[in-house]
């Protein structure tokens, strides 16, 4: 069960601590997104206030241009990232730097990625991209080849039957 940005609204603050798994089951679970407290629901309308949480904001929010749902695919990229490299994509001990980098789309993918297959740094990059018209959406995210690839020979849980 995935909830869309496509639906019309636009969450303005997803991070791993916004995201909840939630299952039934072992092996039948989703993931739930919380906290819809600076979500905007108004349909094909751009925002243009400053707001969610440092590290996973787009650069069009922090550059203070109008934007929309693509900031929530940023942010989707940004978790990515950290789930998948245990870092976040831009660091800087100075504030004005890491705005800089941040901007500028000045990510370190080699930084705590040599066990990340070609398939996801190729997801992040095509995420993790400053010009929001040409960052993947949802449908595009879910279709790319890292999302579709065929896992039955990859990495196994230690429970998994």
């Amino acid at each position: 069960n995935i909830v869309l940005p496509h639906q019309g609204i636009v969450h303005r603050d997803i991070k791993p601590e916004n995201l909840l798994l939630y299952s039934k089951e072992m092996g039948i679970s989703s993931l739930k997104i919380a906290d819809f407290g600076l979500e905007d629901a108004k349909e094909n309308s751009l925002a243009s206030t400053t707001c969610g949480t440092p590290g996973y904001v787009a650069p069009e929010v922090l550059m203070q241009k109008p934007y929309g749902k693509a900031c929530d695919y940023w942010s989707i990229g940004v978790v990515t990232f950290i789930l998948l490299s245990g870092t976040p994509p831009f660091y800087e001990e100075d504030n004005f730097e890491y705005l800089n980098k941040l901007k500028t789309v000045d990510m370190i993918l080699s930084r705590d990625m040599s066990n990340v297959s070609d398939e996801a740094k190729d997801f992040i990059s095509k995420v993790l991209t400053a010009n929001p018209e040409t960052r993947l959406n949802c449908e595009q995210m879910l279709a790319h080849k890292w999302m579709t690839k065929d896992l039955k020979n990859g990495p196994k849980l230690a429970n998994a039957k």
